[in-house]
């Protein structure tokens, strides 16, 4: 045999295991990968119908995936694990080609558990090189057929322009919510602040209240989302864990909050996170456009702002003199217009807050803070605004004279009276006297 022929078939076997070498040991960030070429059961499976998804062994509860390419690219898959059971899982991304990528999730939970046994965690699945993969699959192990488990799609792969510049998260509408009059004047504030969107997790309300979140769904400003918690695990009412057998604190609160932040990260440009019995009211600025601009001006690198909750008691009622709403009075709830006086501040007590965010600058959010983020968080000076909270009082036994009175939501009465008379007459809800 020649030289040259000798070198040429030399080269080839070199060539022949460089490429099969290359295969099986990609060089990139993703090194524990491992490919599958396709079979015919390749993507199979049934997608994701319900918000919430328990995988085998029911330790973990999968919510939704979502695209994220703020620092590298990698699929966030928010979901609820046991943060002791719940040790390895894998990703299988799922492409075009029905080709199967493997790769071993980082489990994050978040650091707001409160105690319970079960808490949100960030399953952060990095995406191989120009995946096209649309679908993930995932499981505590390797597994060679994919068959038998659900498929998610994959959220947040487009970025289209914004369509609300201001989005309301309200994190759990539960205990058979039944305060419709609040509620609907609480949607109607939102509008007339800003809000383009609200988003809505439910448990459970009365069927007059459904009837008023269909009107409102029908109208394009609310989206609700089913929240069926109490299916898969035992949800506690408190925020914290009593050692009273529940499994997941707050009917899950954490991982509302968490979901609709991602749910809307490229479709608003701001996100308010609050309760449904509050409202975040300027003071200086008629509606929120304008209390953002001038915030946002004064503080170019800020992505948090944190705003004051304060207790208006429905306790301490004023008639206010207001004409055209006799109607109001079928209607079961309270009337904000009547509350205007705030409990004051307690000596060596933090106020809790509000926020609202850029939801493209959080990563990790609790209630009442931002646990990660990209960008700087400020609290909101009392002038600016305040999150007007209409609720039982923490303060029981104060008297009258030694509540604040503060009727700054009376700037908008004219325009709330009309519109909540609007909405009442297109509801034509069956209305109770009071």
């Amino acid at each position: 045999m020649s030289h040259k022929r000798r070198i040429c078939i030399l080269l080839c076997m070199t060539i022949a295991v460089y490429s099969i070498v290359s295969t099986y040991l990609y060089s990139s960030p993703y090194s524990k990968r491992t490919i599958k070429k396709p079979t015919d059961k390749v993507c199979a499976g049934v997608t994701a119908r319900n918000v919430i998804t328990a995988l085998q062994g029911n330790r973990v509860f999968i919510v939704s995936p979502y695209h994220d390419p703020r620092k590298q690219n990698v699929t966030r898959v928010l979901g609820i694990v046991h943060h002791e059971q719940v040790k390895e899982l894998y990703c299988y991304f799922c492409n075009s080609t029905k080709s199967v990528h493997i790769v071993k999730a980082e489990i994050d939970i978040h650091e707001d558990r409160f105690g319970f046994p079960y808490g949100l965690a960030d399953i952060i699945c990095p995406e191989p090189p120009n995946s096209n993969a649309k679908y993930i699959y995932l499981h505590g192990s390797k597994v060679n057929n994919l068959t038998g488990l659900t498929k998610f799609r994959i959220q947040n792969q487009e970025f289209p322009p914004y369509s609300a510049n201001f989005t309301v998260c309200i994190s759990t509408m539960f205990g058979n919510y039944n305060n419709t009059l609040q509620f609907i004047q609480t949607i109607e504030m939102y509008k007339l602040l800003g809000a383009q969107k609200v988003t809505l997790y439910l448990k459970s309300c009365t069927p007059q209240i459904q009837t008023v979140l269909n009107y409102y769904i029908k109208e394009g400003t609310l989206e609700v989302i089913p929240w069926p918690i109490d299916q898969y695990l035992k949800p506690s009412p408190r925020w914290n864990y009593n050692n009273d057998n529940t499994e997941i604190g707050y009917y899950g609160q954490m991982t509302t909050l968490n979901d609709c932040i991602y749910r809307n990260m490229y479709r608003s440009k701001y996100v308010l996170l609050n309760d449904v019995d509050e409202i975040i009211l300027p003071f200086k600025h008629q509606n929120w456009e304008k209390m953002m601009e001038s915030l946002q001006e004064q503080h170019k690198d800020v992505g948090i702002f944190r705003f004051e909750n304060h207790i208006f008691p429905q306790t301490v009622a004023t008639e206010g003199n207001f004409s055209d709403i006799s109607s109001w009075k079928e209607v079961p709830g309270f009337n904000i217009l009547q509350y205007i006086y705030r409990e004051p501040d307690r000596k060596d007590y933090f106020n809790a807050q509000k926020m609202i965010v850029d939801p493209r600058k959080v990563i990790q959010t609790s209630v009442h803070s931002v646990l990660k983020s990209d960008g700087v968080s400020i609290d909101v000076p009392l002038d600016v605004a305040l999150v007007y909270h209409c609720r039982t009082p923490l303060q029981k036994n104060l008297p009258k004279n030694l509540l604040i009175e503060d009727k700054n939501i009376w700037r908008y009465s004219n325009s709330l009276i009309k519109n909540v008379n609007k909405a009442l007459n297109k509801i034509a809800l069956k209305t109770t006297k009071r």
